[in-house]
């Protein structure tokens, strides 16, 4: 239930401060059970068709705490609302900086603890898998937040605090799927792959790639999560330890090349359900109650809009 409320709430910081209250309430409830439950019931479910314990199951995929189940799907629906809700009023012309990185950087660093709650709090016992997923949940924040802000300085001339608590939760989401699937030492090495493949190729999707298509991704969701996710569910096809995991569920760099092509076929699936099923949910919504809060209450703000009431009273 905690993965259920959090996956939904990633999407939304694709649409901040352009999608009615009334139409976020509607269009979070039905793609929570429309596309969040189907997709956890195929991963992890006893009987489900990717859960890699399920000796029925063809292409038995492994995904410890949310990889596909959380980031994936909940990245590539945030891209199609993005995508289908419009810019936000101004943007590419007027500046607009994060308002608060203090507040930013406040809350990189509680996700970074909290995230060994979801890690690590997945093996659901005090036990190896629960070890492994600790470290290499830590070594993979470690790296995507030095491994982002360096390109920032190398590119740029400059690392910013912005980018590194984007590498961080790049590197987080990367290694989630992975971490209680690899023994500690593979785990330390893992999460510095993870972390670095995150902080390059998220920093590419968050930059370079959003730029060029001109999407208005206010949070980056899909450049972060989707794209790590993706990311974190091929790695773990390649990391993942017999040793951990259990008979069979080596991966790549054991030998079983079928590990990998489990993680493509089941993270391909749940991303078609996730872009068909997002787009369906929008159109209902848009036609039951309408998408997007009208100009006046843009420029007013969604928070006066809204709510009637101010998230900052500054008085002079």
């Amino acid at each position: 239930m905690m993965f259920f409320i959090i996956t939904p709430g990633l999407i939304c910081g694709a649409f901040a401060e352009r999608m009615k209250f009334s139409a976020m309430v509607l269009f979070c409830a039905l793609w929570g059970l429309l596309i969040y439950c189907p997709v956890a019931h195929w991963v992890w479910a006893a009987d489900g068709m990717f859960n890699h314990a399920n000796a029925g199951a063809k292409f038995g995929a492994l995904d410890f705490a949310g990889g596909t189940v959380v980031h994936l799907i909940s990245g590539v629906s945030a891209l199609l609302c993005a995508i289908m809700l419009g810019k936000r009023l101004g943007f590419g012309q007027d500046p607009m900086p994060p308002h608060n990185l203090t507040y930013t950087f406040i809350g990189a660093t509680m996700l970074w603890v909290g995230w060994f709650g979801f890690n690590a709090g997945s093996a659901g016992a005090a036990n190896a898998a629960a070890v492994s997923a600790f470290v290499a949940t830590h070594m993979a924040a470690a790296t995507g937040t030095l491994t982002w802000a360096g390109i920032e300085w190398f590119k740029r001339g400059k690392p910013s605090i912005l980018g590194a608590c984007s590498g961080c939760v790049a590197g987080l989401v990367c290694v989630t799927p992975a971490a209680g699937f690899v023994t500690p030492t593979s785990g330390m090495v893992l999460g510095i792959a993870a972390g670095i493949a995150a902080g390059i190729v998220c920093y590419v999707a968050c930059t370079t790639i959003k730029s060029k298509f001109g999407y208005d991704d206010s949070l980056d969701a899909f450049g972060v999560h989707g794209v790590g996710g993706l990311a974190g569910a091929l790695l773990t096809g390649v990391f993942s330890s017999s040793e951990i995991a259990g008979v069979g569920k080596g991966g790549l760099i054991e030998g079983n090349s079928q590990q990998l092509v489990n993680q493509v076929v089941a993270a391909g699936t749940s991303l078609v359900l996730a872009v068909v099923g997002t787009f369906i949910i929008l159109k209902v919504v848009d036609a039951l109650v309408g998408l997007r809060a009208s100009q006046e209450d843009e420029i007013q703000g969604l928070d006066l809009s809204q709510h009637g009431e101010e998230g900052y009273i500054i008085s002079y």
